[in-house]
C-alpha cells in the first residue's frame, strides 16, 4: 500500500511541476515541425500525436508542420526513379513534384485521422490552401533542381480561422508560386516560416538527433540552451555540419524573428515534446534570443 502511494504521489508531482508551464502557454501558439524516424515508426508516430492532443487539451495552439521524405523517396523508387539530393534538397522533375504531392497528401491525412481518434478535431491542409504559402523557385548553389520553392509569403488567415475554430491544423509543405505552379518546399524552411508569420511562442523540431553537440563524438559537450549569437558562432566555427547546418540556420532566423524560443529534440524518445515542455530540465536544444540569453 505504501509502495502503491509514493507511486501516486510521484504522479501528483509531475502534474503540479508542470501546472505553471501549463499557465505560461496558455492560448499560446506552439509549431509542430514533425519527421524523421518519428514518422516513420508507428509507435512513436502515436506518442508524437498523443503529445501534441494533451499540449492542444491543456491550452495550448499546437500547429503540426509534418515532412515525408522517406515516404516520398519510397514512392519515387517504386516507379524506378532514383531519389536525387543536391545540397540537402530534393531534385524535383514534375513526376517526383507529383508523387510528392500525392504522398504528402497521404501523410497529412493519416494524422488527422490519428489526431481525432484521440478527441481532437484536426484540419489537413498544404501550404496551396487559402494562399497559406507562396514560393518562388530555389536554386541549390546556382543548381536548377526543378519544382523546389522558397517561402516569399505567408498569409495565416486560414491558420488563425482554424485556431479560434478549435481546429489543430496539420499542415503538408506544398506551396504556389505567382503563375499558381505547385512547388515542393524544404518543410523545416515552411515551420520556421509560419511559425514566424502566427508569432509562435515555440517553434519544436522533432529531429533523429538528442540535440546539439560542441563535438559530436563528446557526449559530454551536449548543450541544453544557447542564444541565437552563440548559435551562429557555432556555425562559423565549423561545429555544425551536414543537414543540421540549415536547421540551425532556420532557428536562429526564426527566434530573431518574434518566435520566443526553438526547441531541437530527438523524436525517437518516447513522449519528448512533454519532457521538453512540462519539466525544467527538458531533454533537447533550446534556442532563445539574445536579450533572454542575458537575463
Amino acid at each position: 500500500m505504501v509502495k502503491d502511494m509514493q507511486e501516486v504521489l510521484k504522479k501528483a508531482e509531475v502534474l503540479i511541476e508542470a501546472l505553471p508551464y501549463i499557465q505560461q502557454f496558455n492560448r499560446k501558439i506552439i509549431v509542430v515541425k514533425y519527421g524523421g524516424s518519428a514518422m516513420s515508426n508507428e509507435e512513436l508516430q502515436k506518442n508524437v500525436i498523443k503529445d501534441v492532443t494533451l499540449l492542444k487539451l491543456v491550452g495550448f495552439k499546437p500547429i503540426i508542420v509534418h515532412g515525408g521524405g522517406k515516404e516520398i523517396s519510397r514512392w519515387v523508387g517504386k516507379v524506378g526513379k532514383e531519389a536525387r539530393f543536391v545540397n540537402g534538397l530534393r531534385v524535383t522533375d514534375e513526376e517526383t513534384m507529383e508523387i510528392a504531392e500525392m504522398v504528402l497528401g497521404k501523410v497529412n491525412k493519416s494524422l488527422v485521422s490519428m489526431v481525432q481518434e484521440l478527441g481532437v478535431k484536426a484540419v489537413g491542409i498544404s501550404g496551396k490552401d487559402g494562399g497559406l504559402l507562396t514560393v518562388e523557385k530555389k536554386y541549390a548553389g546556382g543548381e536548377d533542381i526543378g519544382f523546389v520553392g522558397d517561402i516569399t509569403e505567408v498569409n495565416p488567415k486560414v491558420l488563425y480561422d482554424l485556431l479560434e475554430k478549435d481546429f489543430l491544423p496539420i499542415v503538408a509543405p506544398i506551396g504556389l508560386d505567382s503563375r499558381f505552379q505547385t512547388y515542393n518546399i524544404n518543410a523545416d524552411d515552411a515551420a520556421c516560416a509560419i511559425a514566424r508569420a502566427v508569432g509562435a511562442d515555440k517553434l519544436v523540431f522533432l529531429t533523429d538527433i538528442e540535440g546539439l553537440y560542441r563535438d559530436v563524438e563528446d557526449k559530454s559537450s551536449f548543450i541544453s540552451r544557447l542564444s541565437a549569437s552563440q548559435a551562429d558562432e557555432l556555425i562559423a566555427g565549423g561545429y555544425i555540419g551536414g543537414g543540421m547546418l540549415p536547421k540551425l540556420a532556420n532557428c536562429t532566423s526564426a527566434v530573431r524573428n518574434g518566435v520566443n524560443r526553438v526547441h531541437i529534440l530527438d523524436g525517437r524518445i518516447p513522449h519528448c515534446l512533454l519532457l521538453e515542455i512540462f519539466t525544467h530540465e527538458g531533454v533537447g536544444t533550446a534556442i532563445i534570443a539574445d536579450e533572454e540569453g542575458k537575463e
